[in-house]
């Protein structure tokens, strides 16, 4: 069984003045010491790049050499998997949304969600309860646990 990781753990793990910061820092360390499939959307991983290092989002925001080597440590790992869409991505996205009004913030989670989906991953650990619209995820939260 595989899972996936949404960027919001990645950017608690890497801000150590969030609340959430030790919680989600552990998590990941468990994820990386496991032998479970873990699989990181490119859109996870562009997300991450992104926001990491905003000095609008984090007080202390990472430099891009840092942000690409927590990357970099973790998609190394032999057993995590960097996955995308794949051929009929909008087809899939027009069906897991038919019954979730998608647009604004919602969109790159259905982008998310989509590619989830086409590449047979099921369960997602995220602190986002939006998530919880797409009901072929098994949605798990880390920091509520």
């Amino acid at each position: 069984m595989s899972y996936a990781i949404d960027v919001d753990i990645m950017l608690y793990a890497s801000n150590a003045s969030a609340k959430e910061h030790l919680i989600a820092a552990d998590f990941l360390k468990q994820c990386a010491d496991s032998n479970e499939i873990c699989c990181l959307a490119w859109l996870t991983i562009s997300s991450y790049l992104r926001m990491a290092t905003h000095p609008k989002l984090f007080k202390n925001p990472l430099t891009p050499d840092q942000a690409l080597r927590n990357i970099e440590s973790f998609t190394e790992l032999p057993h995590v998997r960097c996955i995308g869409e794949r051929e009929g991505f909008m087809k899939t996205y027009r069906q897991i949304t038919a019954d979730v009004p998608t647009r604004g913030n919602l969109v790159p989670d259905a982008q998310l969600a989509a590619v989830l989906h086409q590449n047979g991953v099921r369960q997602l650990w995220t602190h986002d309860r939006d998530f919880l619209k797409f009901t072929f995820l098994d949605v798990r939260d880390p920091i509520q646990q």
